[in-house]
């Protein structure tokens, strides 16, 4: 017969019991969410890419399985396999592929500002001919007529409505000067580097 005095006496019934440290329903559903949308980086990924992040290799074989295929259910079902693949990575190897995933994020983010930098000073050479001036004091060996030309013909491509071929090819000039310059001051910390390491030996 049960007591009908049970759970009155100023206690709730479960207050003695042992407490677990084992995560709740939510949070466990928040990290298979979390290992799911890292499996969908590395299957977005390219091949070569992947093939270097640090992980166990039966991981990463599902995820470069997942790549190959191009059938919608197939892949649906492929990518259900490279969560569970992924929830039996440890913690220390998940952070290790974020930890990857994010350094490609950095690189990518400095490949978007340096584009952006790129399309502004394009922009400024077709608003502005003193830029031309300006790039030209910078850089002696560009052709300055050719330059010319194309500017002219970008102004017409874009006042016309036509395909932007000389607006792609400044880009493209401007691209190979930035990378130049890149190069030249790699070069310059090296001899810089150099020059330190001959004083220290002196």
């Amino acid at each position: 017969m049960p007591n009908p005095n049970r759970g009155s006496c100023g206690y709730q019934s479960n207050e003695f019991e042992p407490e677990y440290d084992r995560p709740s329903k939510s949070e466990l559903k928040r990290q298979m969410t979390a290992l799911q949308k890292l499996g969908q980086e590395l299957v977005d990924a390219p091949r070569d890419r992947v093939k270097r992040v640090p992980m166990p290799e039966d991981v990463r074989d599902a995820i470069l399985e997942c790549q190959t295929i191009t059938n919608h259910e197939g892949r649906r079902r492929q990518m259900q396999f490279v969560g569970k693949k992924m929830r039996t990575l440890d913690e220390e190897e998940v952070a290790l592929i974020q930890k990857t995933i994010d350094s490609w994020k950095g690189a990518s983010k400095a490949e978007t500002a340096a584009m952006h930098s790129l399309e502004r000073k394009r922009e400024k050479l077709l608003a502005n001919d003193t830029a031309l001036t300006e790039l030209m004091a910078e850089n002696p060996e560009l052709d300055v007529q050719h330059l010319r030309t194309l500017i002219r013909n970008a102004r017409k491509e874009q006042a016309e409505n036509k395909p932007p071929k000389a607006y792609r090819e400044i880009f493209q000039i401007l691209k190979e000067v930035q990378a130049k310059h890149k190069a030249a001051a790699k070069s310059a910390d090296a001899d810089d580097e150099d020059q330190d390491d001959e004083n220290d030996d002196a």
